[in-house]
Order: C-alpha cells, then structure tokens, then sequence
C-alpha cells in the first residue's frame, strides 16, 4: 500500500498521541490489524504506537 493522505493522517495521529517520531514506524503501525506481527530492532517505540492504535499485535525484537 502507498503511503497515501489517509494513511499518512493516520500515521500522524499515532506520531501525535505518542509523542514519537518515525513516521516510518507509525505507518507500518497503522496498517496493521490485531494478530499481525511485527519483527522490528525498536519493540519499545513499535509498543507505544500499537498502544496507541488500540491493536494487539505481535512483536519480535529482531
């Protein structure tokens, strides 16, 4: 999926209630559904975004 107005917004809104700055890691965030899984070297910041996308997902510290 291209990274598109809508998912660029979502991607912010996750930036914004994190406090974060990847907007890399937002978007990867926001296009996951609960259950997916994530293989990342920053499960911290991955957390906090999914934290607060209000998804379960699965991360796997690379």
């Amino acid at each position: 999926m291209p990274l598109n107005d809508e998912l660029g917004r979502r991607a912010g809104v996750l930036l914004a209630r994190t406090g974060l700055v990847d907007a890399i890691d937002a978007a990867l965030v926001a296009l996951c559904r609960g259950g997916d899984q994530i293989l990342t070297s920053d499960p911290h910041d991955i957390a906090a975004l999914a934290d607060a996308a209000r998804i379960d997902i699965d991360i796997v510290r690379a």
